[in-house]
């Protein structure tokens, strides 16, 4: 069904959007939309750096000691 909507339904639908909603509201969501994806990457990141942190705590040198070392 979808499959059929082509380049004249989405500018019909763009255009209906427009008039019920007027450019400044959907200019606003569009803002909205944006900073929500700035804080979703960020969240990302700060996730990402978080693990690689932990993981640096758990890594741990285990390499055995000489015999001369152990006196």
């Amino acid at each position: 069904m979808l499959n059929n909507i082509g380049l004249p339904g989405l500018l019909l639908i763009a255009i209906v959007v427009l008039v019920l909603f007027g450019r400044g509201k959907i200019s606003s969501l569009m803002g909205e939309v944006g900073k929500g994806i700035t804080a979703f990457k960020k969240g990302v990141d700060d996730g990402t750096k978080e693990l690689d942190a932990e993981s640096d705590e758990v890594a741990k040198d285990v390499t055995p000691e000489d015999e001369d070392t152990k006196a």
